[in-house]
């Protein structure tokens, strides 16, 4: 598929349609409060690391999120196990605070409903990291969310991570797979990367399930099941992604 991939920076008209795509993203994941604060700033304070995709007539198909921030610190050097909200916490710090970035890491990529499965997120990842690369980052590391994990919700993503197929030694899961086709590496889970928390009310109207009970609660799209606690009145949900790293260069 014919493809125009720019940054942001080079496109800001992009950024209304960029927002108005279509998606598969369940409600719930709206809610985590470190997304709710720190997304829409990206495109504010890191344009150049925000890549929108067009196709031949100048729609909107996909867009690719990333944020630069500094691992070689006291207290950091290893990839966080609060993963994607970690990061995106230590990308704004190390804004605020001076800090020169040595990593850059992958947040999101989104494709339009209606151009899934014409490898336009194989695309977008590649841009990922020749964009790092093209702003002198000699990695890319990414706190992946395996897209067919919510299939198996009861199952570990300790193991699930490092599931490979008996026909290459590739890895279970097409979006972890797609990431060592490009040359990533999987490096370790993050058991902890995203969390949501609400009321069983706001539970129900994000699901539509009736969280009237006590214990794990499997819901559509999540990765792990929601934690309810119905006779206090609240439900948790902690995703667990796979760090995978990328050598550019």
């Amino acid at each position: 598929m014919d493809l125009n991939i720019s940054t942001l920076a080079e496109r800001p008209a992009l950024e209304g349609p960029m927002w108005g795509m279509r998606d598969l993203w369940p409600e719930f994941m709206m809610y985590d409060p470190v997304g709710w604060a720190n997304m829409g700033q990206i495109v504010r304070r890191f344009p150049e690391y925000v890549l929108v995709a067009t196709d031949p007539g100048g729609k909107v198909v996909a867009r690719g999120f990333s944020v630069p921030f500094r691992l070689d610190l006291d207290g950091r050097r290893e990839l966080p196990d609060r993963g994607w909200d970690e990061v995106l916490l230590w990308a704004f710090s190390d804004l605020k605070h001076g800090r020169e970035a040595d990593t850059v890491s992958a947040i999101e990529i989104t494709v339009d409903t209606e151009f899934l499965g014409r490898g336009v997120s194989h695309r977008m990842l590649a841009a990922l990291r020749e964009n790092a690369g093209r702003l002198g980052f000699s990695e890319l590391v990414a706190p992946v969310r395996p897209n067919h994990k919510h299939l198996e919700a009861g199952s570990s993503l300790h193991e699930y991570a490092f599931r490979t197929r008996a026909s290459d030694g590739l890895p279970h899961d097409p979006w972890l797979r797609a990431h060592v086709r490009a040359g990533g590496v999987i490096e370790a889970v993050a058991p902890a990367s995203m969390t949501v928390a609400g009321s069983v009310g706001q539970w129900r109207k994000w699901t539509g399930l009736p969280f009237d009970t006590d214990g794990p609660v499997e819901v559509p799209g999540a990765l792990v099941p929601v934690h309810c606690e119905a006779s206090r009145g609240y439900a948790v949900y902690v995703e667990p992604n796979v760090w995978v790293r990328h050598r550019i260069g």
